[in-house]
């Protein structure tokens, strides 16, 4: 069966899925990216693998492993695998490779790659002369981002394949008829499969899959998360007479539909309590859109932007326009808003919690597990208008035992889920 869907799959949906990316290219910056970033993608990839392999000669136990991942999101799921693995093995040579250019483009300075790559189209010569250049011992996809024709090309030469953070909703599209019996074709051919839940187990179990080694480990996300923020609160982002006394809220990845929320709420808190701060970190910080969100304070709050602190004259929102560091200024707020949950869906509520922060976001959390357990825990709280989120800060702000107990629930929820590095590790190195 699998060499009929391998057929299929070259015969039939690699033209479709080509001849979509050329559309979509039309219209999308970031995919027209993604194809420049792949033209000299093989000529790149032999001149960095001879490099490497010039270094693995000194060392006669070195071993190669691919972490693939779609984009930044992933692969930040990915590194405290990286970081831990390198710290055990030093010999090990590391390839990291990309799907999406947000991805590429923020981990080319990952200092823990040897190699730092886009993943070619999934046709199937590319994916074959991909893997032959690579020639890795393991090969580690992140997620869902399992490209056919690569994990076929890695089960031809007996490379160990592995699936990190799997997870897969029981009523996903994947168990449609055609679609169920093809993913089994795929999913067949990878040896182990670690999931985050058991109900993610019992998921992939419906594709009556025979070979791989299916097991709930946990998710690397909080590992990360909780590694972050022990760095983080090395970095002194905000001066300490400018934050001493002030009761901050950060609002961290926000979106212009959380902004028409936010906004009218903050400024009738403000009003309320001089000492109240907020700091605006929205998720494009672009000049247009932050002199959309000065115009929209305009009259209702004062502000000025990060580049001009050195300026502060006791404004009522600070407004981040640069990026890469929101992780670090969470540590600074007492309570915490977490933006994109007015629209497609709600960002990393893992951050904040960790600092054992109260959370609050909006009504798109559905697809974020993490944000619906803080819930169910009472370590964050919804608001699906602007007076449910006055209300909701206003309580917090007047009650500083349910913030303490809020907050402290929060980062035990994020400190009861660390270990699942430890755990796929236990797997990992069994083929190395």
């Amino acid at each position: 069966m699998r060499q009929i869907w391998s057929i299929l799959y070259g015969a039939i949906v690699i033209p479709l899925l080509w001849l979509l990316i050329r559309v979509a290219a039309l219209f999308k910056g970031k995919v027209r990216r993604g194809i420049r970033g792949r033209r000299n993608l093989f000529q790149d990839l032999k001149i960095q693998t001879s490099s490497f392999r010039s270094a693995e000669k000194s060392r006669s136990s070195a071993r190669r492993v691919w972490f693939h991942s779609s984009s930044l999101g992933e692969f930040e799921q990915a590194k405290p695998i990286i970081a831990e693995l390198k710290r055990r093995r030093p010999d090990l040579s590391i390839i990291v490779s990309f799907f999406s250019p947000s991805g590429y483009d923020h981990s080319r300075n990952f200092r823990l790659a040897d190699v730092i790559t886009y993943i070619p189209f999934d046709s199937r010569r590319s994916a074959r002369k991909f893997v032959e250049l690579l020639q890795p011992h393991a090969a580690v996809m992140v997620r869902y981002d399992v490209w056919p024709n690569h994990i076929w090309a890695l089960k031809k030469i007996g490379v160990p394949t592995f699936i990190a953070n799997a997870t897969m909703s029981l009523s996903s599209p994947r168990y449609l008829p055609f679609s169920r019996s093809f993913h089994r074709a795929v999913y067949n051919e990878i040896d182990y499969i670690l999931t985050v839940t058991e109900q993610d187990v019992q998921a992939f179990r419906k594709f009556r899959l025979t070979h791989p080694l299916l097991a709930a480990i946990g998710d690397t996300r909080y590992d990360q998360v909780w590694q972050r923020s022990e760095e983080s609160k090395l970095r002194h982002i905000l001066p300490h007479e400018l934050i001493e006394k002030r009761k901050i809220l950060v609002a961290g990845s926000s979106w212009d539909s959380d902004e028409e929320v936010l906004i009218p709420a903050l400024a009738r808190l403000t009003r309320e309590d001089p000492k109240f701060l907020t700091i605006l970190v929205p998720h494009e910080p672009t000049l247009e859109n932050i002199e959309r969100i000065e115009r929209e304070l305009n009259g209702k709050l004062s502000s000025i932007r990060f580049a001009d602190l050195h300026d502060y004259t006791a404004q009522n929102v600070i407004i981040i326009d640069s990026v890469g560091i929101l992780m670090a200024l969470y540590q600074y707020a007492i309570i915490a808003y977490v933006g994109g949950s007015f629209s497609e869906g709600v960002h990393n509520v893992l951050e904040p919690a960790v600092y054992g922060r109260p959370v609050l976001f909006g009504p798109q959390y559905r697809y974020s597990q993490e944000a619906g357990e803080l819930v169910r825990e009472g370590a964050a709280f919804v608001a699906t208008d602007e007076d449910e989120l006055y209300r909701h800060v206003h309580m917090l702000l007047s009650d500083s035992s349910l913030r303490t107990q809020t907050g402290l629930r929060a980062k035990a929820f994020v400190e009861r889920n660390t270990g699942a590095t430890q755990r796929f590790l236990s797997y990992l190195e069994k083929v190395l």
